[in-house]
């Protein structure tokens, strides 16, 4: 009985059809990096200070500098771990009065300027920005910093909840119909996020989003690793997801050209209405229907191929079929991930792998902390960290599978968070150094969980396997602020500590994972259950030196 990876090395494993179909699904994964990142550009945080009446005049009228009338009508930094006054508090002084002088003009009300009352910003803030952001308009700031933190955690809410669902009608309603439904509401919300007229529907409409993008580029992701032959399947695995890093890399480019975030956020969402378009592009996964027991679809999808690859489809095309038991239940159920032994070991491990993977990737970022460079240089190089973890990706897998980079990698960014913690700080560059290591192996790992995830399921189940293990990775984008923050106000390396066993645990937790080099997708539950290897501890160390 002829297979689909039998049918596919027959009619082109990566032919022009499938590259066709490949490059019109990265513009999907393209598309989602202004969703997952767009807060460093839409959210901000200027420097800013209180708003003062009677300053703007008075430095007019006395001829100040900025950095004059910031000195003199502006609080000095408060004590340390506190909220500097600066940005968050004003001097009770009416600076409209005559009696004040242009030099020093507080001394004749006080010996000290220390000794002034200071009191809350009533009259909003002033922000050293030519642009403008989500911070900037509704003053999310000081007491109000905290909504912030929210604005982002709503689109990792709306990725967690999303994934159940979205993952659950590409299984059960096709790849296409997902495709088509989440591009085009993400698309709707992304437009309505640039036109929210107040902060709670802002929240609103980033939620919603986050609803439904992730379930396009998961769908899309499945759908291209469907389409190729076995020998391709990695490798444009991976590139879907440098498709990623290019719209981060077009992203930063984008938002220095279009400082303001309304039309920052426009010009993301308007050229997604174009992403529907993939419905009439791109025919439905043969895989999926063939699990649904839609041989006839498929075996005109496979012809189609055949005739765009340039090459005659088999003769026994119409004998194509999955390996199942005819009995075997193919409709997608959440209790199909915990039903049988090695499946409920595999999700349990990478759903632990993913939230490790998003702690890890994004709390290095918030440790190292912004420190007053370029915005959108710093976004750009961090942006391109990614194009050599990919590379990297390509030459490793073909030699060793994926199991030993993934274990590697992790081992990788734990021990560099463990020796971050004995690093004095006065040697800047080699925390600069070593905390780019440690980048460098998170990213690989990252990248890495999701080609594996999507490997250890069998086809019915594929898309909602990977939807539900990469909800913890949501689950750790909502969580990690706090964990960050909440542990460096105890002690700065408190937060490496915790990294450091996320990461060694994760790379022992992976080597429990079956290896799936040379190893056909697996079509039903047996196939999935039968994935049985043990990676020798020599291959592991190979592969990092």
């Amino acid at each position: 009985m002829l297979t689909m990876d039998d049918a596919l090395e027959q009619v082109g494993e990566f032919g022009w059809f499938q590259k066709q179909a490949f490059l019109t699904l990265c513009l999907l994964s393209a598309a989602f990096a202004p969703i997952y990142v767009g807060i460093v550009f839409l959210a901000f945080t200027p420097d800013h200070r209180c708003r003062s009446p009677g300053v703007p005049e008075l430095s007019h009228r006395c001829g100040w500098s900025l950095a004059e009338e910031l000195n003199y009508t502006v609080p000095g930094p408060g004590p340390e771990g506190q909220a500097f006054p600066r940005q968050c508090r004003r001097y009770e002084v009416d600076w409209n009065q005559s009696a004040l002088g242009c030099v020093d003009p507080l001394a004749g009300l006080a010996a000290n300027s220390s000794l002034l009352p200071l009191g809350p910003c009533r009259y909003g803030w002033v922000y050293d920005t030519p642009g403008s952001s989500v911070v900037t308009e509704f003053n999310l700031v000081c007491d109000d910093s905290w909504k912030v933190d929210l604005f982002q955690s709503c689109v990792n809410v709306g990725f967690f909840l999303g994934s159940l669902g979205a993952g659950y009608i590409a299984d059960r309603f096709g790849r296409k119909v997902c495709l088509l439904a989440t591009t085009l509401i993400s698309a709707i919300l992304g437009v309505l996020t640039a036109v929210a007229p107040d902060y709670t529907s802002l929240l609103l409409f980033r939620l919603g989003q986050g609803l439904v993008s992730k379930g396009s580029w998961t769908a899309g992701y499945t759908l291209i690793t469907e389409f190729v032959g076995l020998g391709y399947r990695r490798t444009v695995a991976i590139l879907y997801q440098v498709a990623f890093t290019v719209g981060l890399v077009l992203l930063s480019g984008l938002a220095y050209a279009v400082p303001h975030w309304r039309w920052l956020q426009l010009a993301v969402s308007l050229p997604t209405f174009l992403l529907p378009l993939c419905y009439w592009f791109v025919p439905e996964s043969p895989r999926w229907l063939l699990s649904q027991k839609r041989n006839t679809q498929a075996v005109k999808i496979m012809d189609h191929i055949a005739q765009k690859n340039g090459k005659l489809p088999p003769a026994d095309l119409k004998m194509l079929s999955l390996k199942e038991d005819v009995t075997e239940k193919l409709s997608p159920s959440f209790v199909d991930l915990f039903r049988t032994p090695h499946l409920r070991k595999h999700t349990f491990i990478l759903m632990y792998l993913w939230l490790t993977s998003s702690v890890l990737y994004q709390g290095l970022i918030m440790h190292m902390g912004v420190t007053g460079g370029n915005l959108y240089l710093d976004f750009f190089y961090s942006a391109l960290v990614e194009f050599p973890a990919a590379f990297i990706i390509l030459v490793t897998i073909e030699r060793f599978g994926c199991l030993c980079p993934l274990a590697g990698s992790n081992l990788v960014v734990g021990a560099a968070c463990f020796l971050m913690i004995f690093i004095s700080h006065d040697l800047h560059w080699l925390n600069i150094v070593v905390a780019c290591v440690g980048r460098m192996g998170i990213t690989l790992a990252f990248q890495m969980v999701c080609l594996v995830n999507a490997e250890l399921y069998p086809t019915f189940l594929r898309n909602l396997g990977v939807m539900v293990c990469s909800s913890l990775c949501d689950l750790g984008g909502v969580i990690t602020p706090f964990l960050v923050f909440r542990l460096m106000e105890v002690w700065q390396g408190l937060p490496l500590v915790l990294f450091a066993a996320l990461g060694l645990v994760a790379g022992g937790m992976t080597l429990l994972l079956p290896e799936t080099k040379g190893v056909a997708l697996p079509e039903t539950i047996k196939d999935a259950e039968n994935l049985r290897s043990t990676v020798p501890v020599d291959q592991l160390l190979l592969t990092w030196l």
